[in-house]
């Protein structure tokens, strides 16, 4: 198994339950210390620092997992990134920057692993996110969603583009999770936990996700057993995205 973005959040909660069940991963971020931190206590998981955006990334991960385990039989594209502005306000960095992370890097690595998956028969799981599935505008956030929208077009596509070659395709679209990532992106501690909770108060079942109920998704439909299906995208989002 690979994941990206697995030293916090959904990945660091995946890689967890993959090694639960036994199977062999692969965690992969920008930050040595959350990745050890994510791997403290489970043997079955290993860990590389790279930035998946750079020239050349997808090739060395694939390796790298090669490397340790012999064989790819899953692979999480799961990292990402967001930046908040209105148009007017846009940087050009750090637009050019969601789209490396949330678009260019999954589809690189996903070429780069096409070889191994295709002798495994595996899967690829693409995390997107479950604003990106109706018709719902987000202002102050273009270009994020627009990665994911992106990102649930490339399920889509590859997921016919590579069914000759016994590679299924799908994707995990979560809706608002506590991962802290509030706090990563600038928030205050009090700011963060009230967005949660006006969040929470919006949301049918009457909470945000907690990282392992989106883990347990991305497991589940990476499953062998689960291998009809492809080209979907499930919204994990309490209903959220049906109001």
């Amino acid at each position: 198994m690979i994941i990206t973005g697995g030293g916090t959040g959904i990945g660091r909660a995946t890689a967890r339950r993959f090694a639960g069940k036994g199977d062999r991963v692969l965690i992969v971020g920008r930050t040595a210390a959350s990745l050890d931190e994510a791997a403290e206590g489970h043997d079955d998981i290993r860990t590389l620092t790279t930035d998946i955006t750079a020239p050349g990334a997808g090739e060395e991960v694939v390796q790298a997992a090669l490397r340790e385990f012999g064989r790819i039989d899953v692979l999480v594209n799961n990292a990402g990134i967001g930046v908040f502005a209105p148009l007017a306000k846009l940087d050009r960095d750090a637009a050019e920057r969601q789209y490396a992370t949330n678009v260019l890097a999954p589809t690189f690595l996903a070429r780069a692993a096409l070889d191994a998956l295709e002798e495994s028969g595996g899967t690829i799981v693409n995390v997107s996110s479950a604003g990106s599935l109706g018709i719902q505008a987000f202002p102050d956030n273009s270009v994020y969603w627009s990665t994911k929208s992106a990102l649930n077009h490339l399920t889509r596509t590859w997921a016919v583009e590579l069914a000759p070659r016994g590679i299924r395709v799908v994707s995990v679209a979560p809706g608002v999770t506590d991962t802290g990532i509030g706090e990563r992106v600038g928030m205050s501690a009090e700011q963060y936990r009230r967005f949660l909770g006006e969040m929470g108060g919006r949301i049918p079942l009457g909470r945000v996700a907690a990282a392992e109920d989106v883990a347990w998704w991305i497991t589940t439909l990476a499953d062998p057993e689960g291998r009809y299906a492809t080209g979907a995208i499930l919204a994990v989002d309490g209903g959220l995205s049906l109001t």
